[in-house]
């Protein structure tokens, strides 16, 4: 493939973090200022060289209580950043640095920060709750109207049905699905910044309680209060960089009806972004040194492995039987940060893409793949899917 594509003009130049827990004692725009911060510091650059701010989902405070917080005019205002581009995502974006990466590519930026920013974990405890998505406009129209009258209001409630139809058509087990949520718990066992890092066993996992049949409480991922930093750099100006990471190829392919309760083939997701990302790049699944695979639900792993070819349609179950292929020292180590099922729901790929970057970079620590050159990177799945690889920067 050559160097026409766009994201191979642009690198991931540094990532960011603040703290992450359940409960974080600092104010969302706080948490984001901490992120972008550290993000900046990690690419070897200063507040003064960023001139592109892009934030997911747009609109600061939009949606849910702990969905949102800091945005674009907040961070900018105070941080004194002059900008030559800016961006509010919504939802259904490809990869979370697919704007910034379109933005310094095209001279439209040379420097951008993208940030996601989420409070859940404090929202879900305050007086009422986190609502469920459905619940704050109560009202029987578009896709509402299918999901209301049957108590659908909340993801795991849309996201079940998938879970169920797989299973039933390939014959997949819990207990083998089981491994995905035990294996990153170990993974996260190796993260300090993990939410949950005590181990996980099979037994813990088919005796906890059901959420959503087939999905049970260790399918789900873990509210949290978080923000995390991405700046997209010109590939220019890689030589001035502390430790960029080459973007290789990203897609997202929507490929059905844009609703979850629509889509017609529930049993496979994915496959068309994945096949739109293999044709951007001569590299294959085997060339694939760790894989950061979406996880708000366990089943979206699945969805991953098989539509990105690390095994064939149906065989996800017996991949990750046993947990030795997912594992660190396995074929394909995943989500060896933990995950969103352990790590920490940081959302839109944001945690996976963050743990890509340091694999790549050898910067992971205990839990660092060896030798790992190539990462592959999905975000959700459905309508809303997207994939990427990222590479060690060679020039």
């Amino acid at each position: 493939m050559g160097a026409d594509l766009f994201e191979r003009r642009a690198v991931i130049s540094g990532v960011g973090q603040s703290a992450i827990g359940r409960q974080v004692d600092r104010s969302g725009f706080q948490l984001t200022l901490d992120a972008v911060l550290a993000a900046i510091a990690d690419a070897g650059l200063t507040v003064d060289d960023i001139d592109g701010l892009a934030m997911f989902p747009g609109g600061g405070k939009a949606n849910l209580p702990g969905y949102a917080n800091g945005n674009l005019y907040e961070v900018q205002d105070a941080l004194r950043i002059t900008t030559r581009w800016r961006q509010g995502v919504v939802e259904g974006m490809c990869m979370p640095f697919h704007g910034p990466a379109m933005a310094v590519a095209t001279g439209q930026a040379r420097h951008a920060v993208i940030w996601r920013t989420v409070k859940e974990g404090s929202a879900a405890r305050n007086a009422g709750g986190r609502p469920a998505y459905g619940s704050t406009n109560p009202m029987a129209e578009g896709p509402l109207a299918w999901l209301l009258p049957v108590g659908a209001l909340s993801p795991v409630c849309q996201v079940a049905p998938y879970a169920a139809r797989y299973m039933h058509e390939y014959g997949a087990t819990r207990e083998q699905l089981a491994w995905i949520p035990v294996t990153q718990r170990a993974h996260a066992a190796l993260n300090p910044d993990a939410v949950y890092r005590t181990p996980l066993s099979v037994d813990d996992y088919l005796s906890a309680r059901m959420i959503s049949t087939p999905i049970c409480l260790y399918d789900c991922d873990v509210p949290a209060d978080g923000a995390t930093a991405i700046v997209v750099s010109a590939a220019e100006t890689a030589p001035d960089l502390r430790a960029p990471v080459a973007i290789e190829a990203m897609a997202g392919v929507v490929d059905g009806r844009p609703s979850w309760e629509q889509w017609e083939d529930m049993g496979r997701v994915g496959y068309a972004t994945a096949a739109a990302l293999w044709e951007r790049t001569d590299l294959r699944p085997a060339d694939v040194d760790v894989a950061q695979l979406y996880d708000g639900f366990t089943i979206e792993c699945v969805w991953w492995l098989e539509a990105m070819g690390f095994c064939k349609p149906g065989e996800a179950g017996a991949f990750v039987e046993g947990g030795s292929r997912i594992a660190l020292g396995g074929e394909l180590p995943l989500n060896t940060w933990g995950g969103q099922l352990s790590g920490g729901r940081l959302h839109a790929a944001f945690g996976h893409v963050a743990e890509a970057v340091r694999q790549v970079r050898g910067e992971a620590g205990a839990r660092q793949v060896p030798g790992a050159r190539v990462a592959a990177v999905t975000n959700v799945g459905g309508y809303e899917a997207g994939a990427a690889l990222l590479t060690t920067w060679s020039g």
